[in-house]
């Protein structure tokens, strides 16, 4: 990271980087999107911007996938972190009646298995790119206090999946336990994180790293009565006007993702993140972009999301903003244990 990065504010371009099209349930993953990386990647080059590549098991075995990685790591215009989607990760030790089928949250297994699925996903992608994996996001944001000390015990610095706002409870992996997290407290912005509850901040040396989610009020939400009914209208109306915003392209969001540049920008934050999934970048690779027209779409988008950006945020990967924050907060722990 140059000098003149320090202090300043990050944009962090984050990519769940895995197989085709995964919310199709598919028994048989295929990795034809890492052919489509490259146009992405000279996008992001051209704006200064420096992805991290958040990389699962099938990704990490692709060839395609390999060579380029090595290329944008050798020119250190990106970064490979880690993701685990634990339904097809080795080893694998089957939790439901058909885990492709319910893609259970690796916080579902027992901790053994959890430590193993991790054990052998960080060595994977170490022994592959021949560098530290130092950055992580949980597959399916399926993330708890288990999972952070896990982290902390292999050395990892920093974690984005926490989702300020969302609560995935109501997202189910196996159909016996209790869906996902409940991230609906958290903190919008960086903090080190409390192995004791991952909501929250404390003193670690792990540093939680949020994706961009903004809330915004809405007039009509005070005006709804008090009743059981409004809790069916509020969802009716949020399905038409949402309260909640990610910095995520879906192909029809423009104008609120460089709404969120302007609102961090004026609320003075020291970063925002954006995401991403690698499958969406390919045509038919996703529900939100089935055809090459889509995808132009996408990439018209990107341009004036990125065109805004570059004009507030400087580029760095997940672990650069981990050293920077390190850098200059004064309460961050002492990195030197």
């Amino acid at each position: 990271m140059s000098p003149e990065a320090a202090g300043a504010r990050a944009f962090l371009i984050t990519i769940d980087t895995e197989g085709d099209n995964l919310w199709a349930q598919p028994k048989s993953i295929t990795t034809e999107n890492a052919k489509f990386l490259p146009r992405f990647q000279r996008l992001c080059e051209s704006y200064g911007f420096k992805p991290t590549y958040l990389t699962n098991y099938e990704m990490a075995e692709d060839a395609c996938f390999r060579e380029f990685a090595r290329d944008v790591m050798g020119r250190s215009v990106a970064e490979i972190g880690m993701h685990l989607h634990a339904w097809n990760s080795p080893p694998l030790i089957p939790l439901t009646a058909d885990d492709y089928r319910y893609q259970p949250y690796l916080t579902e297994y027992p901790d053994d298995v959890m430590r193993q699925k991790i054990d052998f996903i960080s060595k994977l992608l170490e022994d592959r790119f021949q560098v530290p994996i130092t950055s992580h996001r949980a597959g399916r944001w399926g993330f708890d206090d288990r999972y952070a000390r896990i982290l902390m015990e292999k050395g990892f610095l920093v974690d984005c999946s926490v989702t300020p706002h969302v609560s995935w409870r109501n997202n189910p992996g196996d159909p016996n336990q209790k869906g996902g997290p409940d991230f609906r407290q958290s903190p919008e912005t960086s903090y080190w994180l409390d192995p004791e509850g991952v909501s929250g901040p404390n003193s670690s040396k792990l540093l939680e790293v949020p994706p961009t989610i903004l809330r915004k009020k809405r007039a009509w939400a005070a005006m709804l009565p008090e009743s059981g009914r409004r809790s069916f209208l509020q969802r009716g109306m949020n399905r038409i006007w949402p309260l909640i915003f990610w910095l995520y392209p879906n192909g029809k969001n423009l104008a609120g993702l460089l709404d969120i540049i302007k609102v961090s920008v004026a609320q003075d934050r020291d970063y925002v993140e954006f995401v991403l999934h690698s499958a969406e970048m390919m045509p038919g690779g996703s529900p939100n972009f089935p055809s090459s027209r889509d995808i132009e779409q996408l990439y018209s988008h990107l341009e004036a999301l990125f065109g805004l950006a570059s004009q507030f945020f400087v580029g760095m990967t997940l672990t650069e903003y981990y050293w920077n924050k390190a850098g200059q907060n004064s309460k961050a722990p002492d990195q030197s244990l």
